[in-house]
């Protein structure tokens, strides 16, 4: 399971091998506040990862099986300050032109919960339930791009999807100089780390490949 409506999260974890089943956590992001950057993305994936599991485990009908939760959020850190989805084109704008030029850190929470074969449905937990969380962190060097070409992409709406105001896989890569670290957490989760994390539960990553 997927608790993340992010197309970019899914295509990714597609053309690894995986097609998860997406639950989408409603959880509000604003007021959330956590001691860094990284660990505001590690918070708000366990709060959204949480919230699927929870609802997992209150189904009367629990599916067949061990069910694994995965849920992911991303954040930009620029200057020490954290960054996520932009909430107006003007908004993004600005962002743009405090990036442009400069360097920055995306980091993605990832919270793994496994629910047991029938786990039966409380809402609240039960002790057979195992959870890690972990953060990937990229570093990304942005270029210059000039007004003209920043109001052009904000025009696209692009930059209101996306933690950070932008993309590495979409429109948005052509104004990323490079990055430094796993670029899959910069589209939004990393592999080698979900694999790591995953095998730390039991979970082989090859075993999941459909």
């Amino acid at each position: 399971m997927l608790g993340s409506a992010s197309p970019a999260r899914l295509s990714t974890l597609r053309a690894a091998g995986l097609d998860p089943e997406v639950i989408v956590s409603g959880v509000a992001e604003d007021g959330i506040a956590a001691d860094s950057p990284a660990a505001l993305a590690a918070t708000l994936a366990e709060l959204k990862a949480g919230a699927v599991a929870a609802r997992l485990l209150a189904d009367p009908h629990p599916a067949a099986g061990v069910t694994i939760v995965i849920g992911c959020d991303s954040v930009l850190e620029l200057d020490g300050v954290a960054y996520g989805r932009p909430a107006s084109a003007e908004a993004a704008r600005a962002g743009w032109r405090r990036m442009r030029g400069a360097t920055g850190v995306l980091h993605t929470g990832h919270r793994v919960i496994v629910l047991p074969d029938g786990a039966p449905g409380s809402g609240t937990g039960i002790p057979e339930v195992r959870a890690v969380t972990g953060t990937g962190s990229t570093v990304v060097r942005f270029a210059r791009p000039t007004d003209e070409e920043i109001d052009a992409y904000v025009a696209t709406g692009e930059p209101l999807r996306v933690a950070g105001g932008f993309t590495l896989d979409g429109l948005g890569g052509a104004f990323v100089d490079r990055v430094e670290g796993d670029p899959h957490n910069v589209v939004g989760i990393s592999l080698p780390l979900l694999r790591t994390l995953l095998a730390g539960l039991g979970i082989k990553w090859i075993d999941l490949w459909q």
